[in-house]
C-alpha cells in the first residue's frame, strides 16, 4: 500500500491536497473471513511521516504502527480473528489532521453464514475540513469541530448526482462505517426501513421477526456495521446521516429504484 500527496476534489470547486492510501480517500477496501491472514506493506512516497493503523487485528502496536519517514517501508501482518468492517487509519500525529486529510480506510471481515444478497454497497463517512485551495486540512478547524462538509466515500453529495441502482424487491445490503474522525453518523434512508441491522460484531436485527425494524444505524467515530432492507417500489429513496446539519453538509445521497 503507497502513501502519496495527491490534489482531489472533495466537493464542487473544493481542491484540496490529500494524503492518501493507494491514491484514494477511502484508501482501498480490504475484504475477508475469519482466519485470513492479511500482510500489508506500506510504502511512503509522501514528503512528511506516516504510519498505519488496522483495527481488524490485534497486536502490539509498537513496530507496526510506528511512523516511517519519506521514502521507507514497512511490513504490517494480523489474521483476522473477528467478524465487522473494521476502520483502519494513519496514525501519526496529529492524528486527526491525518485522518482528515484523507488517511482512512475499511477492512470487512464477514460474520460467519453471511447470507447472500441481490446488491452490497459500502459507504465511509467523513468530515471535510477544508484549508486553503489546493492545501491540506485546516488543523484549527479540525481541533475546534467545525468541518465545512461531511462526505460518504470523500466527496460531497455525490451520490445525489450518481445515484445508487436497485430494483423493486431486490435485498440490498449497505456497510457503513464512520471513519470520523470527530462526528458521528446516524445512517438512515428516507422511505425505507431495516429488517436487518448488525453493528460491531453483532445483530441488532437479524431479519427473523417480520414485525421489527429500524430507522437508523448509529455509529460513533470508529465504528462500522450494515444494514439490510428492501424497496417495496420505484422512486428515489434518498440516504443521509440523520444528524440533519451533516446531511445538509453533504452527507447524503440517493438510492435510485426500478421495477
Amino acid at each position: 500500500m503507497k502513501v502519496t500527496e495527491e490534489e482531489r476534489d472533495v466537493a464542487p470547486g473544493v481542491t484540496q491536497k490529500l494524503w492518501l492510501f493507494n491514491g484514494t480517500a477511502p484508501g482501498p477496501t480490504l475484504r475477508g473471513k475469519i482466519g485470513d491472514k492479511f500482510k500489508i506493506t506500506l510504502v511512503n512516497d509522501g514528503s512528511l511521516g506516516h504510519s498505519i493503523d488496522f483495527h481488524a487485528g490485534a497486536l502490539a502496536p509498537d513496530q507496526p504502527m510506528r511512523t516511517i519517514n519519506p521514502g521507507e517501508s514497512l511490513t504490517y501482518s494480523f489474521t483476522a480473528t473477528r467478524a465487522g468492517i473494521w476502520m483502519y487509519h494513519c496514525s501519526t500525529m496529529p492524528m486527526s489532521q491525518h485522518i482528515a486529510n484523507g488517511m482512512f480506510g475499511a477492512v470487512v471481515i464477514d460474520p460467519p453464514g453471511l447470507a447472500p444478497v441481490d446488491k452490497e454497497y459500502l459507504l465511509v463517512q467523513s468530515e471535510i475540513y477544508a484549508g486553503p485551495q489546493g492545501g491540506v486540512a485546516d488543523l484549527a478547524k479540525i481541533q475546534a469541530e467545525k468541518p465545512d462538509a461531511i462526505v460518504f466515500n470523500g466527496y460531497a453529495n455525490q451520490y445525489k448526482f450518481a445515484p445508487l441502482p436497485a430494483k423493486v424487491g431486490e435485498r440490498v445490503r449497505i456497510w457503513v462505517l464512520d471513519a470520523g474522525p470527530n462526528r458521528a453518523s446516524s445512517f438512515h434512508v428516507i422511505g425505507g426501513q431495516f429488517d436487518t441491522t448488525w453493528s460491531e460484531g453483532r445483530f441488532l436485527l437479524d431479519g427473523s421477526d417480520p414485525t421489527a425494524g429500524a430507522q437508523v444505524l448509529p455509529l460513533a467515530p470508529a465504528q462500522g456495521g450494515f444494514v439490510e432492507l428492501s424497496f417495496p417500489e420505484a422512486g428515489n429513496y434518498p440516504f443521509v446521516s440523520h444528524s440533519m446539519v451533516d446531511a445538509e453538509r453533504g452527507a447524503a445521497g440517493v438510492i435510485h429504484v426500478v421495477k
